[in-house]
């Protein structure tokens, strides 16, 4: 039994935070799945320039799409999609075992339409209907402008993961959305045993922008915070998880779901570290427990496969020692404009990442 195996006995499943048709085309995916125990992939616009810019994996449908006469958008998304059907049948089994829980491929939609949700909503129905695989997912980000496409979608029955979540005041918001989108499907018929859902919530990228503000302080209580606001925000969310979820009578105004609806799993993101002066498995082995999902880089996943580490349930009851770090951190750095400066930035990558990509493909076709 690996480390992933022992993660996945604490109640966190591992997915896969790349893809590109070389690794599928090399038998990499299936290796990853078989002996490395991953169960779900995602991806983002980021992932897929590295991917289409590199090597020759995907020249021959560049050139048949060229012949198309295929539109720049219109090429990427052809070769993303093809590269997610296929993501999505080299895990089939592991979703039919996981009664659809695992075995997850996410594709994003178009970030440069974030805050218009009727576009949004509009590109995630083409985007399902396309990949037309039960096991794939639809990223949407957690932006204000995005939060209504999320729940429309979700009451049409579409599976989605809720990307770029930095706070718990933003994914109180994004879970009121799921339970009000599965309430939804309900009403009109839809079987809501069949809807999934996670909700990406963001860690390294706290620290990094926390870590930098409390280094300009400079005080020792400052520095004692560093590397703790991104696991302490993460341990929040999944308190205010277990009570929407796990104990909805802890709630003020109890608030459970229908009958046979799934729980959306909080999925830890971002969990590469990126100062080196963390444990590569920091992001991982701290996120440990029920009914969560961590998306891993390959070097976060090798990293925590070769580790000597000691598991345990690293979340439940930890919101006492939470709010104190958020606490202390927040009479330092103001952390909602942090999560409000890198929720906008989360979204700026990823444009100047599909522009990049766009740029790649203008020249090749």
């Amino acid at each position: 039994m690996n480390n992933v195996d022992k993660l996945a006995q604490m109640g966190t499943s591992t997915w896969l935070d790349d893809l590109s048709r070389q690794r599928l085309q090399s038998g990499n995916l299936r290796e990853l799945i078989d002996t490395k125990s991953v169960v779900g992939v995602t991806t983002n616009p980021t992932i897929f320039a590295k991917a289409m810019s590199q090597g020759t994996a995907y020249d021959t449908d560049i050139a048949k799409l060229k012949e198309q006469g295929a539109a720049v958008d219109e090429a990427v998304y052809s070769l993303a999609i093809d590269d997610v059907r296929a993501a999505c049948d080299e895990l089939h089994d592991v979703f039919i075992d996981s009664n659809g829980e695992d075995g997850r491929v996410s594709i994003e939609v178009d970030p440069r339409i974030s805050d218009d949700a009727e576009a949004t909503l509009n590109q995630t129905r083409d985007l399902w209907k396309t990949v037309d695989r039960p096991n794939a997912m639809i990223k949407i980000p957690a932006t204000d402008g995005s939060l209504q496409a999320i729940e429309d979608a979700l009451a049409e029955g579409i599976c989605v993961n809720v990307t770029l979540i930095f706070s718990l005041k933003r994914y109180v918001k994004v879970v009121d959305r799921y339970k009000e989108g599965i309430r939804r499907a309900e009403a009109a018929g839809l079987d809501v045993t069949k809807i999934f859902s996670v909700a990406s919530i963001f860690i390294s990228r706290i620290d990094t922008e926390v870590d930098k503000r409390l280094e300009e302080i400079g005080t020792p209580e400052a520095l004692e915070l560093r590397g703790q606001v991104g696991l302490a925000e993460a341990k929040l969310c999944y308190g205010f998880f277990e009570s929407a979820f796990l104990h909805p009578e802890r709630l003020p105004a109890p608030d459970p779901l229908p009958a046979g609806a799934n729980f959306q799993r909080p999925l830890w993101a971002s969990t590469g570290v990126k100062n080196p002066e963390y444990p590569a498995t920091l992001y991982v082995t701290e996120l440990a427990g029920p009914e969560t999902v961590n998306t891993m880089p390959e070097a976060t996943l090798d990293a925590f496969l070769d580790a000597d580490v000691r598991l345990g349930n690293a979340l439940t009851g930890m919101l006492e020692t939470a709010n104190s770090t958020c606490g202390r951190a927040g009479q330092l750095v103001s952390l909602e404009e942090v999560y409000e400066q890198l929720e906008q930035e989360g979204v700026d990558k990823f444009v100047a990442s599909w522009d990049e990509l766009l740029e790649t493909m203008s020249a090749k076709l």
